[in-house]
């Protein structure tokens, strides 16, 4: 191979003829194993980059449909926060604001088990849960947490309205108010339990983004139903939602890196970054001419649920959208392995 005919030299030499150049020379590494080039070595092929066979998928899709489990996302959130929201107008004096957020969580509460029992097929299969109690399960320890709530919600709704048993409905309120927050951002444990990429390594920032998109919903939902002179807590609740909402975005995202791209990009990026927009806009003007206006109160208000939604379908999409890509799976974990590596041998 090393002589004959003129042009048919070539690239890979087996013997150790000392007139072939070392930058020519066929380099082995070991098998399976990324390697550093050596000076003077250059590549003859592009390096090889696993994705998946065929590009096919590495993990199943989530056979969940949006209009259920994103719009339970959203509905539980606005729910249990707007309890909290509720306990505080109950115990500040403000009667308009907590009877409008007491009915909300009940509504948004039927609304959120209704979305999750037509996505799990029969309502037999919600109350099968309750055969089992796992600390380590979020699906069994929401549907406890769902199961004490949604009496103490009912109950301070049906009060409110009613006028009947007015310390019944106050304790009722105050217990709804303290597990409000536990049934707002308890699905955030949920979805992130899973494999899909962008839910589960979002795991550390994803209960304060759900935590903060519930205050806003339900920041909005008071300032759209209550008298702007009672509406102060829910304007409140509404500024540090969205702050909270829109901070725990970018630091899972920076924090993500690669595995963020669906978060920015694509159809779940336009609605991320619409719900961010219209929850800044929506806390704003309601801090501002919200303070005097009952219209721009109410316009305020329908932005922050507006927003609230269209950031839960984002997050949804986004998440399905991670799971149909392979890279997004396997690039992270060879990643994982080439720091254990390296921590491995330097130690």
């Amino acid at each position: 191979m090393s002589g004959g005919q003129a042009g048919s030299q070539t690239d890979v030499r087996l013997d150790d003829d000392p007139g072939l150049r070392p930058e020519r020379e066929a380099v082995v590494g070991e098998a399976g194993r990324p390697r550093r080039r050596q000076r003077g070595e250059r590549l003859m092929v592009p390096e090889a980059e696993f994705r998946s066979y065929y590009g096919k998928a590495v993990i199943n899709e989530p056979t969940w449909q949006a209009h259920d489990i994103a719009g339970y996302l959203f509905l539980g959130g606005l729910a249990g926060a707007s309890s909290t929201l509720a306990a505080a107008g109950e115990l500040t004096g403000r009667p308009h604001l907590a009877r409008a957020c007491k009915t909300g969580a009940l509504c948004a509460l039927g609304g959120s088990l209704y979305a999750l029992i037509h996505d799990l097929g029969r309502p037999g299969r919600f109350l099968h849960m309750l055969r089992v109690f796992k600390v380590i399960s979020p699906m069994s320890m929401g549907t406890w947490l769902l199961s004490g709530y949604g009496p103490q919600a009912g109950a301070a709704a049906a009060t409110a309205v009613t006028g009947w048993f007015p310390r019944l409905g106050r304790a009722a309120t105050v217990g709804a108010g303290l597990t409000g927050p536990l049934v707002a951002t308890y699905t955030a444990a949920l979805i992130s339990d899973t494999a899909v990429p962008a839910w589960h390594d979002g795991y550390r920032e994803m209960p304060f983004l759900f935590a903060g998109s519930a205050a806003a919903s339900a920041g909005g939902l008071g300032m759209l139903a209550a008298p702007v002179g009672e509406a102060g807590p829910a304007r409140r609740a509404a500024l540090a939602g969205a702050v909270a909402e829109l901070t725990a975005t970018k630091l899972m995202e920076r924090r993500l890196g690669p595995v963020a791209e669906p978060l920015r990009h694509g159809r779940s990026g336009r609605l991320l970054r619409l719900g961010q927009a219209l929850s800044l806009a929506g806390a704003v003007t309601g801090m501002t001419a919200g303070r005097r206006s009952r219209a721009a109160a109410a316009v305020g208000g329908a932005a922050l649920l507006a927003g609230a939604i269209s950031t839960r379908f984002g997050i949804f999409q986004a998440g399905m959208s991670s799971s149909r890509d392979p890279k997004y799976t396997v690039e992270p974990q060879r990643a994982r392995l080439a720091r254990a590596e390296t921590e491995g041998a330097v130690t």
